[in-house]
């Protein structure tokens, strides 16, 4: 089946346009995942992204997982309600260019409707700032969730550049 594809670009310039979400009542943190787990990583990308077809990353080996969540410029953050894991983003940090990219973010589904993607956005973005740039930007696409691109304006991200796609969906 081929769909044609809204993609957004969006960035956050400055913590303090950051529009936050408070941390839910309940014993929910974000912690960073160190060491490095590639088998983490690839279970969230597999399980979030199965509805909204992340794919480029489906064939990837292990030792291609291993590569990817050894790189020193990405950092992996979980989220979790006491053992249980919720939800997670991976924040890639560009020195030279000042700048993090939000390269994935999401929650499995079975939380979904608790409020909780936008207290993970804020912290998404916080830690990003902590880092000592000057913005965070991460793109969505129409096959994202229905309020992903909501989560994303209302926590004070713009959008600095739309395009559509023609792509193959099977």
């Amino acid at each position: 089946m081929i769909n044609k594809v809204s993609r957004n670009y969006l960035e956050i310039k400055s913590i303090k346009d950051l529009k936050e979400v408070v941390k839910p009542k309940g014993k929910y943190s974000v912690n960073l995942v160190d060491p490095t787990d590639f088998q983490l990583n690839k279970f969230l990308y597999k399980q979030i992204g199965k509805k909204y077809f992340w794919k480029d990353r489906l064939e990837w080996s292990n030792k291609n997982w291993i590569d990817y969540v050894s790189n020193k410029k990405l950092l992996t953050y979980i989220l979790k309600e006491e053992e249980e894991i919720i939800g997670y983003f991976e924040l890639l940090f560009h020195k030279s260019k000042a700048e993090t990219e939000i390269v994935y973010f999401g929650i499995l589904e079975n939380y979904f409707g608790k409020k909780l993607g936008g207290y993970l956005l804020t912290e998404a973005i916080k830690k990003s700032f902590k880092l000592d740039i000057d913005r965070v930007w991460l793109h969505t696409c129409s096959l994202d969730h229905k309020n992903a691109l909501k989560n994303y304006l209302s926590r004070g991200m713009s959008i600095f550049k739309s395009e559509d796609l023609i792509i193959k969906i099977a």
